[in-house]
């Protein structure tokens, strides 16, 4: 079958590409901005990559069109295959019905951590041997890709609640069914969609509603959003994880979690030592671990694999160090990710000056949605420099008031990268969050630190 991606450069439409060929179908696809990794990682594949939509770029007819959920009415691709009955499906519906029947599905959901505890999950499965199918919105080090067919038993599948397509605006993650169902954590976000964290517990439900009765539920232990959502009804063995008061939880024997136990009910049931670091990381581990259990997988070789598990691109990655100078970059782009990776970092550097840099791109972001605890979440930097939005109708001046001159607003990046390259002292930790691009901020900052 001849099948043509649009949006095929996103993350997961990109995977859903690599799993398609695997498959054997011929894919090509097209997208508006054709950029690394993925555009790297379907070149080296020999998947076709068009710039642009226009309806040209459907030609020779293809036998289906997998629409993402970035492309909306009046995109002339769109507009073409409505006008001409080209057979069309959204990426996750394609998923659920051509390589998810018959597995048994992971399914990793949460605001924060979906993307390393998938990683996480798929690598104990691989470790073990069991040949795990996986489609993860990052790019796992030890897979050194998003996705891959694997064997026909088992499947893992980084379950986001963004809409589907513009036909169908139910979260993606209603689309997959899982056996096995891990929800890591819960808050506000995406601005665009939801009108309120109550419309977000509610796809949720949704989701829970699906994960049969011998099926398993693994959910973060004190959050109340969690909570609301398990109470509205559940009908599958349920375990909850993290805090003190749960049965399992982790306990570093580092400053900074590069070495953490696994408790259960008290007792030790494993050791970690990674190249990983931070509590969130540990947590993220540990739902991977009970989440491996169901496979068959002991706790004690868990932590054993975990300590081989290399990390996922863009989250706390050591990018450079340049005459002293270590420039981190991670995706966080929401309070509670930022907070978490700044704690984790300064729990590992100790005194060191620790400077934040910061892109607000996501849509609630920029919609002020956070406005009120984002000078928190910057708290634990030395520094701050902050890229300043255009056309934002809230004060991010006087968000971040509290922290006084620590913090400096730029309009450019490369107003930023000429502010750090005149302060920079030996030592320093340069930490730069974004869920984008940045307008490779990173390449440009490592090349004028090295001037």
């Amino acid at each position: 079958m001849n099948l043509h991606i649009l949006g095929i450069c996103g993350t997961f439409m990109g995977g859903i590409a690599r799993l398609a060929q695997q498959l054997g179908h011929r894919v090509t696809g097209s997208d508006r901005n054709v950029y690394p990794p993925m555009s790297d990682e379907l070149a080296n594949a020999g998947i076709e990559v068009m710039q642009g939509y226009e309806p040209d770029r459907l030609d020779p007819r293809p036998d289906l069109v997998i629409i993402g959920n970035a492309l909306s009415r009046g995109n002339s691709s769109v507009e073409y295959v409505l006008s001409e009955k080209i057979p069309y499906i959204s990426g996750p519906q394609w998923l659920a019905e051509n390589v998810l029947p018959g597995r048994m599905v992971f399914a990793v959901s949460g605001t924060h951590g979906k993307t390393t505890t998938a990683s996480m999950l798929a690598w104990l499965l691989h470790d073990a041997g069991l040949d795990p199918g996986f489609l993860i919105g990052g790019v796992p080090e030890n897979f050194g890709r998003s996705a891959s067919l694997g064997g026909p038993d088992l499947f893992v599948v980084e379950a986001d609640e963004y809409d589907t397509a513009f036909f169908d605006k139910r979260s993606k993650f209603v689309h997959y069914r899982p056996d096995v169902l891990i929800i890591n954590n819960l808050e506000y976000d995406h601005a665009d969609i939801f009108a309120g964290i109550g419309e977000i517990q509610r796809q949720f439900h949704h989701l829970v509603r699906t994960v049969p009765g011998n099926g398993l539920i693994i959910a973060g232990a004190g959050s109340a959003h969690i909570d609301t959502v398990l109470e509205m009804g559940s009908w599958s063995p349920l375990i909850r994880f993290g805090d003190a008061s749960s049965a399992w939880r982790t306990e570093s024997l580092t400053r900074d979690y590069s070495g953490f136990q696994v408790i259960d009910e008290g007792r030790e049931a494993g050791r970690v030592g990674w190249s990983l670091f931070g509590k969130h990381n540990a947590d993220n581990a540990l739902a991977a671990l009970l989440a491996a259990r169901r496979a068959g997988i002991l706790p004690q070789q868990a932590c054993a694999s975990l300590s081989g598990f290399s990390s996922v691109k863009r989250r706390l990655q050591l990018l450079a160090t340049v005459d002293g100078i270590s420039v981190y970059d991670d995706f966080a782009h929401h309070p509670t990710a930022i907070r978490c990776a700044l704690q984790a970092l300064r729990e590992r550097i100790g005194s060191q000056r620790l400077i934040a840099v910061l892109e607000l791109r996501s849509n609630t972001m920029k919609a002020g949605i956070h406005q009120h605890t984002l000078a928190g979440a910057l708290e634990g930097a030395d520094l701050v420099c902050v890229l300043e939005p255009r056309g934002l109708d809230w004060d991010l001046r006087a968000s971040l008031n509290g922290l006084g001159d620590r913090v400096c607003l730029l309009p450019a990046v490369a107003d930023i990268v000429e502010r750090l390259h005149r302060i920079r002292k030996t030592g320093d930790h340069i930490l730069i969050m974004s869920n984008g691009g940045f307008e490779n901020i990173y390449r440009r900052l490592v090349e004028r630190l090295s001037d």
